[in-house]
């Protein structure tokens, strides 16, 4: 029996096409018998980092939420993205630093599928619940909506090491050439399968079946 083509998908929790696309993503890997690996892929780590991006809080939402715009029209479930709720939101629109430690600290308790799952739950509560996941209290609360012991799950949120893998996936998709997320790519041959907005579930079935048949 042939090994699971291993495919990587650079994500950042903050971003509406991935959400889109993560649910896409679990039917392909079904379909094709895929062997998905979670890569973090941070494009703005702090909020010095989304000053220096976006200028002010009050930009940043605004743009960012038109951008959701677009991801909720092309979403297979649309009434998850929840536009006014983070609008409304009293909290300024969140990096997505704290929020990829989660997701690796996750990975290193339950391996790629708890990693992919706490992906799933932190970006349902980014834009269906309007919560706040840059802060670490949220986190830990997601943490346990997947069954994970709350004070182990601090300790490796706040363990180094957690942070040099987070820092080390964003690295590799720099070495990669990957500039946005979502990024689909094939290790094996350095194929890039898709980058940036996402097509519907059919087209993507398409991208990955063409690709395979190159292996």
């Amino acid at each position: 029996m042939n090994a699971p083509v291993k495919i990587d998908f650079f994500h950042d929790t903050v971003c509406a096409w991935c959400f889109n696309l993560s649910s896409r993503l679990r039917v392909v890997a079904q379909e094709f018998d895929l062997d998905i690996r979670q890569r973090t892929f941070v494009l703005q780590a702090s909020r010095r980092e989304m000053a220096q991006r976006w200028g002010s809080p009050q930009a940043a939402r605004s743009t960012i939420l038109d951008h959701w715009r677009h991801c909720q029209a092309a979403s297979d479930r649309p009434e998850l993205i929840n536009i006014d709720a983070m609008r409304a939101a009293p909290f300024d629109y969140p990096h997505g630093m704290t929020a990829a430690l989660a997701c690796k600290a996750a990975e290193t308790l339950g391996g790629q599928i708890l990693h992919w799952d706490m992906f799933d739950r932190i970006q349902l509560a980014h834009l269906s619940e309007a919560r706040n996941i840059a802060d670490p209290k949220v986190l830990v609360d997601l943490a346990q909506d997947l069954g994970l012991e709350p004070e182990s799950f601090k300790r490796r949120l706040n363990d180094p090491a957690v942070a040099k893998q987070v820092e080390a996936d964003r690295q590799y998709a720099r070495a990669n050439q990957v500039h946005s997320v979502p990024t689909l790519t094939v290790p094996a041959t350095g194929a890039r399968l898709m980058a940036g907005s996402v097509g519907e579930l059919r087209s993507l079935l398409q991208v990955v079946r063409r690709q395979l048949e190159h292996l």
